[in-house]
């Protein structure tokens, strides 16, 4: 309260609670300058718990701008929301209009209490979420893949040919590039299926059979798996950056003003030079997978190079390599569509970027081992 004696404050708060009824009583100039001094009173008012009616008077005060009736307005709706009774009194028609709008920003302001969501609800609100999300990347490849047979047709209608130039720079990127590494992994990793091979068949006697499991292994799995895995985290990654960083910089809507179709000039091309090298780098990983398992083979249990090439010939047959080979196109398919769904995805920021080009590897690895197993099931039924 303010005594009688005492010069009046620019702007002042009172509170007087009597019976279970409260009276707050505003007084002075409620602008900016002075609103700050009386911030702490009035959230202490908000939190009061010892009135169930509340009656502001503002008929004392001088003036008001809008972060006094912020205040005013925050403290109503605050008590309002807590189940209580507000009664404003003195309020002038020059400020009415500036109350309302006011009052309409601080109800939408108040925090809403947040109901919690049981956990089975949010696993299947989630699970919907992942499926429906999988149904437009569905879409948004199978438009990508329509795009591509209907551009190719039509240009050869039209007897455009095929920007070969292109097509080369991508088989160096793409193909040329990834000779080394994947005849790196690929060695290694035959090498370690004859040495672990050897130690396992050693228990039954039958380490010549070493020969049979590297052979047949590298030919029909883990050739063209390892090189399909190492051209998604290499190359489905490049391709994914690329177009990600041309959406960026609206280089794609630039292409398109310019009467070119982006689908032909930036997909078409590193499509088709992933489906020419990913079976010529399966044969090159092959290759590889036999020759470490070869030198494994010598040093561990002692079978030389030409034993192990002649009892090869007896193990393997010309369809466990097609049966690899065939399956290449397919995965370099799922590749290339992957890496440019997911760059056509990126928005305008360094996050997106390497959120969707993280996005490509992970789903580029998954669908080619998916495509793998889908693969040994159909030949196991036709018994290929």
């Amino acid at each position: 309260m303010i005594k009688k004696n005492e010069p009046k404050p620019p702007i002042y708060v009172s509170c007087l609670i009597k019976d279970g009824l409260a009276t707050v009583i505003l007084g002075g100039s409620w602008i900016t300058r002075h609103v700050g001094q009386v911030d702490t009173q009035m959230r202490e008012i908000e939190r009061g718990k010892g009135a169930s009616t509340i009656t502001i008077d503002i008929s004392a005060v001088d003036a008001f701008d809008t972060a006094g009736v912020w205040l005013v307005e925050r403290l109503r709706v605050a008590l309002e929301s807590a189940g209580k009774q507000v009664q404003v009194l003195g309020l002038s028609e020059r400020w009415k209009s500036l109350f309302i709008v006011v009052g309409k920003t601080a109800k939408d302001r108040t925090p809403k209490q947040i109901k919690k969501i049981n956990t089975g609800i949010r696993f299947l609100n989630g699970m919907g979420h992942a499926v429906v999300g999988l149904s437009d990347e569905f879409i948004q490849s199978m438009h990508v893949l329509g795009s591509i047979i209907l551009g190719f047709q039509s240009g050869a209608k039209k007897g455009n040919r095929i920007r070969y130039t292109a097509l080369v720079n991508q088989l160096d990127q793409l193909g040329i590039g990834a000779i080394l590494v994947i005849f790196l992994v690929s060695f290694v990793m035959g090498a370690i299926t004859a040495q672990q091979g050897s130690y396992l068949l050693r228990q039954f006697g039958g380490q010549a059979w070493v020969v049979n499991l590297v052979g047949v292994l590298v030919l029909r799995d883990t050739g063209v798996l390892l090189t399909a895995i190492m051209i998604a985290g290499r190359s489905g990654s490049a391709i994914a950056a690329e177009i990600g960083s041309m959406k960026m910089r609206d280089e794609i809507d630039a292409l398109t003003v310019m009467g070119l179709n982006p689908i032909g000039v930036l997909v078409f091309p590193r499509l088709m030079a992933l489906v020419i090298a990913v079976p010529l780098l399966t044969v090159i990983s092959d290759f590889a997978g036999l020759s470490g398992g070869m030198l494994a083979a010598w040093s561990s249990i002692d079978i030389s190079p030409r034993v192990f090439l002649s009892n090869l010939r007896d193990a393997v047959e010309v369809k466990d390599f097609l049966a690899g080979l065939i399956k290449a196109p397919f995965m370099a398919m799922f590749i290339g569509i992957i890496a440019v769904v997911e760059g056509m995805k990126v928005k305008g920021s360094a996050e997106s970027l390497g959120r969707c080009v993280t996005s490509s590897v992970v789903k580029s690895i998954f669908f080619v081992i998916i495509l793998d197993g889908i693969f040994a099931l159909f030949y196991s039924a036709i018994k290929f």
